[in-house]
């Protein structure tokens, strides 16, 4: 997928659509969030889900076609934007099979120190490896 470094496939299952046989809008939340987890593991080497420490502050979607049960879609993730707090992220979902758009979008993370309950700043090192990794700024 043009422009994506990381790429998660996420099959389509049955559960996941509703009663006009496509997917719940709803259920693209999770396939985002699929793909957010693999970038931030693979990027930033993390081993448990606790080391991440970041929270969703905002999500936006635009969904363009409708996906269905046994498609298998691809969620391109990357980092557009890294604040004093925030981490931007665009994603770009297509049917794996025939690179239909399925749908774009936007999340706003924000780095948090779950012990502290508070908005942290973006630890330096992470800073340093998304601009190396996706040129964002």
């Amino acid at each position: 997928m043009e422009g994506y470094k990381i790429v998660t496939d996420v099959p389509v299952r049955f559960s996941d659509t509703d009663a006009l046989g496509h997917v719940n809008n709803a259920v693209y939340l999770s396939y985002l969030e699929s793909a957010r987890v693999d970038y931030l593991r693979e990027l930033l080497g993390a081993k448990k889900i606790e080391e991440l420490g970041v929270i969703i502050a905002r999500i936006e979607i635009d969904y363009k076609s409708p996906a269905f049960h046994h498609e298998v879609l691809s969620v391109g993730c990357r980092v557009s934007e890294v604040g004093g707090s925030s981490i931007h992220m665009d994603y770009r979902i297509e049917d794996k099979e025939t690179g239909r758009l399925v749908a774009l979008a936007k999340s706003v993370l924000v780095s948090y120190d779950y012990a502290a309950a508070r908005v942290v700043r973006v630890r330096e090192d992470w800073r340093e490896k998304m601009e190396a990794f996706d040129g964002a700024a």
